[in-house]
């Protein structure tokens, strides 16, 4: 009896660690951030931290450069409301080039004790909880950062804005899409767009993600946040992956990237149900505990 129980207690341990070593190797796996850096935080990358309370490591590659552009005919909009019914915001860093206008110190000065005030009696439109923060960082009321998409947002105003108020103004970049602009014109609604930064492929894209297939090896997801990242990371993407391309879960920050990857053949496994870190680590989590692995074309 003692043997058998021995032996009996022997086997449930055995069991026992097979199963937490299996889970160990469901639960910490690998996942690829195709995305740039929260600029001028100290803490981890929201991302980054999403993920590592569900238990994965996740690495952050740059996909863009930036450059900005049009910053002085910028700083004159901004301190010229009275000409605006309000502004609208779709990405973060558009508003990062508003913050450039606001460095001189006289400027800054001229933004806190009048014009912000004048532009918080008007709409301000964002997309996004983050962007939404970085405009709550000017001092300004937002409205619309729970719409998700651009597409949604501009329901949004064409219900609350009329035909003849003055123009929205929409500082953008130089990829942007045209569903905003498109239909708030086919509804009559005013909108005066600036460019104010350019979008490139990061200088380094190709070295890092060399860097990282061969330091980590494929990832158990890798994960996509705009259609630009899609265009420059795909290709590489899928050489270095080899015959493990299959297995990788591939993620969208929301529809709008998700199109451009089912446009170039990706299945994609998840996308986040809000462009949050919250909803898209849940989403990964989830799509990495389902079997089969996903599979992209």
């Amino acid at each position: 009896m003692l043997c058998l129980s021995f032996l009996t207690v022997f086997l449930i341990a055995t069991k026992a660690q097979l199963y937490y070593d299996e889970l160990k190797v469901i639960i910490n796996m690998h996942v690829l951030l195709l995305k740039e850096p929260r600029e001028g935080e100290s803490a981890p990358d929201p991302y980054i931290k999403e993920l590592a309370a569900h238990g994965h490591k996740a690495t952050l590659i740059p996909v863009l450069s930036f450059k900005f552009v049009s910053l002085n005919t910028l700083s004159n909009k901004l301190f010229q409301p009275e000409k605006c019914g309000g502004l609208v915001f779709t990405s973060p860093r558009a508003v990062e080039a508003v913050k450039k206008c606001l460095e001189a110190e006289e400027r800054s000065e001229e933004w806190n004790n009048s014009v912000r005030s004048k532009w918080n009696a008007k709409s301000i439109y964002v997309v996004g909880k983050a962007t939404a923060a970085l405009v709550q960082s000017l001092g300004l009321n937002t409205f619309g950062e729970d719409t998700g998409t651009a597409e949604i947002l501009s329901r949004v105003i064409i219900e609350r804005e009329n035909t003849n108020s003055q123009p929205l103004f929409f500082p953008c970049g130089s990829l942007k899409r045209e569903v905003l602009p498109k239909a708030l014109r086919e509804n009559g609604v005013p909108l005066e767009t600036l460019t104010v930064y350019q979008t490139a492929e990061h200088p380094d894209l190709e070295k890092n993600l060399k860097n990282y297939f061969k330091e980590q090896g494929a990832p158990a997801s890798i994960a996509f946040f705009s259609p630009s990242g899609v265009k420059f990371c795909l290709e590489v993407v899928q050489r270095l992956s080899g015959e493990e391309l299959r297995q990788i879960k591939f993620a969208a920050i929301g529809p709008t990237t998700q199109d451009a990857m089912i446009a170039e053949g990706v299945c994609v496994s998840c996308t986040a149900e809000k462009p949050s870190a919250e909803h898209l680590a849940a989403a990964i989590a989830k799509a990495l505990q389902e079997t089969p692995a996903g599979h992209s074309a």
